[in-house]
């Protein structure tokens, strides 16, 4: 391959990148315990425009009350919209890309007849952003391998910390705004306190002076 050592180098670079930023949307597989009665809930904080992957199943550790087991699933977005919602599965998945920032929560809880008391085990294999990506399909479409590919994947991974960098720069900028407009009107309301209190004291020295004298005290 031509080129082999610059690009080669250029991966290391681009390694070492995010070896010390660290911030890229990857992969994340959990096992989660669902309680016999309620919900168990987990969520990411994603920001717009991010492709989402999820597969989730009952981890069966050869009990024999998870052979009858199922559980269902509800995935909403920061507004509360439903994103996925399926009942009575051992194993599903869901894909979605989010339309704007903030929390996703995704819920899962056991159907019908379980042994009381006793927890059920998942499987949460949950991918953001460039780990969401099928390489294998990227690669055999556009006919590249090796180091050329994996440069593909460093790049993504440095695009994905750049974005993601710049949504904390303007939530920092939307965080700090708010903060100035909070500080300013806790001056104001100090200053309209300030002055109430200065115009109470004068009435009630101007009113007992007058009560003082009717009583010709003074």
């Amino acid at each position: 391959m031509a080129g082999g050592p610059n690009e080669l180098k250029k991966a290391v670079a681009l390694l070492a990148l995010l070896c010390l930023t660290g911030r890229a949307h990857i992969g994340e597989a959990i096992w989660l315990t669902i309680p016999s009665s309620g919900t168990k809930c987990v969520s990411e904080e994603i920001q717009s425009n991010v492709v989402v992957l999820a597969d989730y199943y009952i981890v069966d550790d050869d009990h024999a009350h998870l052979r009858s087991s199922t559980i269902s699933s509800r995935v909403t977005s920061p507004y509360g919209d439903n994103l996925h919602h399926n009942e009575n599965v051992t194993h599903d998945q869901f894909a979605f890309t989010t339309t704007v920032s903030g929390n996703y929560v995704a819920c899962f809880w056991i159907n019908g007849q379980h042994q009381e008391g006793a927890g059920l085990t998942i499987g949460l294999d949950w991918k953001i952003g460039i780990a969401a990506k099928y390489w294998d399909s990227v690669a055999k479409r556009e006919k590249i391998e090796g180091v050329e590919l994996e440069l593909r994947k460093l790049e993504g991974a440095v695009e994905a910390i750049h974005n993601n960098l710049i949504y904390l720069k303007n939530r920092e900028a939307d965080m700090r705004e708010i903060s100035e407009i909070t500080n300013a009107r806790v001056a104001w309301f100090s200053i309209m306190s300030l002055g109430v209190s200065i115009i109470v004291s004068v009435f009630q020295l101007w009113y007992l002076r007058r009560y003082f004298q009717k009583k010709k005290l003074i």
